[in-house]
């Protein structure tokens, strides 16, 4: 009788099986989110230069952090969350993935690894992109390094997030699109729950300042960036795990039922 695999080896063989998923449609609307917004800023700022006027690299800092990181990053997130174990859930193939004697607590990063690296990938593209309209080099490295930190923060969320509502993405969508904006207003330890602090921390810009004259306006505060690294990366790691002890102990069976509520 052969031995249960272990769980790193659960979660290179559930990366590796489900890799190819990735390139099929959902994975090209990930990448068309960070691509056409890029490009179609290019184009505009192509045509801009055409009549004479200069790079500007206030224009590459607002597009990186008002498109990138406002929008095309937690759309990402709700797109690419729910095709990991929480579409097994809702499709009833989960019990095919236990057949093994395998850790189904490593299933969850073992299937959100490829995403993690698909959209890390185009999101690199993305801000490497933006250099064309004038950034600055020396915040490049930041921006490269906090979209990788905050995509693999947020996925892992998300997906811990599914898992624990079945309407995961409404209350995701709520978070990212209400809490996010709304907190910058609010004292600094609220701050410091939101992705974005995270992000304008490590690129070392902000797409906006709060206004004196805003209700409850607050100064806004910056951590360290390695210390704001390290703390997406342990936030991610953590929301793999409980995303894993999770599905742990959810009763999964023929019958779906973990699915309905």
């Amino acid at each position: 009788m052969s031995a249960a695999p272990t769980p790193l080896a659960t979660i290179r063989a559930t990366a590796l099986g489900y890799a190819p998923r990735v390139l099929q449609g959902r994975g090209w609307v990930m990448a068309g989110l960070v691509l056409i917004p890029v490009a179609l800023t290019l184009l505009i700022f192509t045509i801009v230069r055409l009549k004479g006027e200069g790079p500007n690299s206030a224009e590459a800092v607002k597009v990186f952090h008002e498109v990138l990181v406002k929008m095309m990053l937690p759309i990402m997130a709700l797109v690419a969350a729910p095709a990991g174990i929480r579409e097994d859930l809702e499709q009833r193939t989960l019990p095919l993935l236990l057949v093994r004697p395998a850790p189904a607590w490593a299933l969850p990063l073992g299937k959100g690894l490829p995403w993690f690296a698909w959209g890390a990938l185009w999101l690199l593209v993305g801000v490497l992109g933006l250099q064309a309209l004038g950034g600055d080099p020396a915040q490049l490295l930041g921006r490269l390094v906090a979209m990788v930190g905050a995509w693999w923060g947020e996925l892992a969320l998300m997906t811990l997030v599914g898992l624990l509502f079945k309407r995961g993405t409404l209350w995701g969508a709520l978070y990212f699109f209400i809490w996010e904006p709304l907190v910058r207003i609010f004292p600094p330890f609220l701050q410091r729950l939101t992705f974005t602090h995270y992000i304008e921390s490590l690129a070392g810009s902000r797409a906006t300042s709060v206004q004196t004259s805003q209700l409850l306006a607050q100064e806004q505060v910056t951590t360290h960036p390695l210390l704001a690294f390290l703390i997406l990366v342990a936030f991610g790691a953590l929301c793999w795990a409980l995303a894993g002890w999770k599905l742990q102990r959810t009763p999964v069976g023929l019958a779906g039922s973990e699915a309905e509520g």
